[in-house]
């Protein structure tokens, strides 16, 4: 474990606990932030616009966006209305969908999960399938909610990794297998991205920022799920973290030639 860690920013989701909305991060994403990549977990409240996004992307070396129940609204990439009933969250979407266009600006790496990843396509004009699981020749990738947690998040189907892409170089191998939580997913690639996974039904199921200069993957599935089990999962936390010190080396070497 290093002396100093860099940090990595966390946007959080809005949720309701009793009767009072909380900002809130799911354990799992700070121990993989924290244990995984060994970096200093950053929450950033899901504030939209209070926010100075080059304020709070000064005070961090990376960002993990992360999945959630709730599905980013359908005005963000000109989507069809949602269903009634339909889980939103307004408050992150604020804040999330601009921090992740002024990240790939300034080249900060950057790590998408579910959720995430869905938001970076649609901050690169990309657009979303909001069933999935209704588009014609696609399977159901939804979680059996039925089932214990264990048997929800555990291994669904495999994953075919890109030939010369950046997680088949990781993972040393053609595939891979994967979970499968997720109702919505992408429709139209975003610019500026690259296939890195796709499920046997042909969704895809992880994208690369082609230019990031550090780091800039996100996944469909969810790895930061018992990461440290899974030798996939160790390895992608384990880079991201790598990715995130040189940044913060690079950057205090440019401020410190500055002076």
């Amino acid at each position: 474990m290093s002396a100093s860690r860099p940090v990595v920013g966390i946007p959080a989701c809005v949720k309701p606990l009793g009767a009072h909305p909380f900002h809130v991060v799911g354990d799992k994403y700070i121990r993989a932030v924290s244990e995984g990549a060994d970096c200093l977990p950053f929450l950033i409240p899901a504030l939209g616009a209070w926010h100075d996004v080059d304020a709070v992307l000064d005070r961090v070396d990376g960002l993990l966006i992360t999945g959630s129940l709730s599905n980013v609204e359908p005005l963000h990439y000109a989507g069809e209305a949602s269903e009634p009933g339909t889980l939103h969250d307004p408050d992150r979407d604020a804040t999330t969908l601009p921090l992740i266009r002024r990240a790939i600006e300034r080249g900060i790496p950057l790590l998408a999960i579910c959720r995430g990843l869905q938001e970076l396509n649609v901050v690169c004009g990309g657009t979303l399938h909001q069933h999935v699981e209704r588009v014609p020749g696609r399977a159901d990738h939804r979680a059996d909610e039925s089932k214990p947690v264990e048997v929800q998040y555990g291994p669904a189907h495999p994953v075919a990794l890109a030939e010369g892409g950046a997680l088949a170089a990781l993972f040393g191998k053609a595939e891979t297998t994967v979970n499968t939580i997720h109702a919505q997913g992408i429709d139209k690639l975003g610019a500026g991205l690259k296939v890195e996974a796709t499920a046997p039904d042909g969704q895809i199921e992880a994208v690369r920022i082609e230019a990031a200069p550090y780091f800039g993957l996100a996944t469909q599935w969810h790895p930061e799920w018992k990461f440290r089990e899974n030798p996939d999962s160790t390895a992608l936390f384990e880079a991201f973290g790598q990715a995130v010190r040189r940044y913060a080396a690079d950057r205090d070497g440019r401020r410190a030639a500055a002076e």
